[in-house]
């Protein structure tokens, strides 16, 4: 277990009262201390996209109700010939430029619009130190409102991104008019999960990640100062070190580390700051939830998920569990598949087809 201590000190005041006196050099020594351990834990500012010494703007933005900008790609067919409209929400290491892959001509001929944004904090969308699972789904909705998708649109969320799918479906039920997630992460600490289970889950994953989800969960202040330790054990996923048992998701990241991709898509994603971008996607992930997925009652859309059984990051029993939780979400669970669905060959098809066909 690990415990942390902080040293206490009594002034003259505490003496008076029975305390002991501390000499004034130490006081200092300590105040000095207990200073430099507030300014260790303290992540460094972010560099906001489009100020003094930050990163350029170079995508199309939009400005929230709270003043933050959040910056989109659209693909699809165009959006006033769109039959279908949708707002892509991306994984860890993401942006918006992320997508199902789903065919050009597969989505000519559903006419399907669909917009993905790069997350707060992530790319060239302003950071938001109040971050949470609704806050993500409002910030859903306002982009939906923003881009005038109407009164109904549906969600897509792969891996991390669909807590914000979650949390549309909790949040702005009647806005939503189908959503899909694919290889959605699970937060172990949800109560709809029996403790045993998620316990040995969350036991096989790597020493590192187990402590990174830990830290994330129970103290998630000092995230930023832990996985910034090269002493201490951090997270394997943030590395790309996580051990992949599906074949196709080994090669996936090994020629992603070859050929500068990987690097790239790190640098995209963290340009304004890796705790406003990758730290709070993990603090607000594996952190409190303000509600179980698995106890929101059924919503008037269709809700499906995609799962891959030999998913190295998401236990498929967790997912199997969630799945047999809630009677009404379609479960489609792919043998043989990883955790990186996107490439999957024709997969973005299926989506849409059983979406939208």
């Amino acid at each position: 277990m690990w415990v942390t201590s902080m040293p206490q000190v009594w002034d003259e005041e505490g003496a008076a009262k029975g305390g002991v006196v501390t000499p004034a050099p130490a006081t200092a020594l300590l105040g000095s201390l207990a200073g430099w351990v507030s300014r260790a834990v303290e992540p460094p500012a972010p560099r906001l996209c489009g100020t003094e010494g930050g990163p350029p703007v170079t995508a199309p933005r939009l400005r929230l109700r709270d003043g933050r900008h959040l910056a989109y790609c659209e693909s699809g067919v165009p959006k006033d010939k769109a039959r279908f409209k949708v707002v892509f929400s991306h994984g860890f290491t993401g942006s918006r430029e992320d997508s199902v892959r789903a065919s050009q001509e597969v989505a000519e001929e559903l006419g399907v619009y669909m917009v993905g944004f790069d997350r707060a904090g992530y790319g060239e969308s302003d950071p938001n130190p109040n971050r949470s699972v609704k806050s993500a789904a409002l910030d859903v909705e306002e982009l939906a409102d923003a881009l005038g998708l109407g009164p109904k649109f549906y969600v897509i969320g792969i891996s991390l991104g669909c807590h914000a799918v979650w949390g549309a479906l909790k949040y702005i039920p009647e806005r939503i008019a189908g959503a899909a997630m694919m290889a959605p992460v699970v937060n172990y600490w949800w109560p709809g999960f029996p403790a045993d289970l998620a316990a040995e889950q969350y036991n096989k994953q790597e020493v590192g990640d187990q402590w990174a989800l830990r830290v994330s969960h129970h103290a998630p202040t000092i995230l930023h100062w832990w996985m910034e330790q090269n002493w201490l054990p951090t997270s394997t996923v943030v590395a790309g070190t996580t051990p992949l048992p599906n074949k196709r998701d080994a090669e996936i990241r090994r020629n992603m580390k070859a050929d500068g991709t990987f690097q790239k898509k790190t640098e995209l994603a963290t340009q304004q700051g890796i705790h406003e971008s990758y730290y709070r996607d993990m603090m607000v992930m594996f952190g409190k939830w303000e509600f179980d997925p698995m106890s929101l009652p059924k919503p008037e859309c269709p809700v499906h998920i995609w799962q891959g059984d030999e998913d190295g990051l998401v236990p498929v029993v967790l997912q199997r569990h969630l799945a047999s939780r809630l009677s009404w979400v379609n479960y489609h669970e792919l043998p043989g598949t990883g955790h990186f669905l996107s490439p999957v060959p024709g997969l973005g098809d299926t989506v849409l087809r059983t979406l939208f066909g």
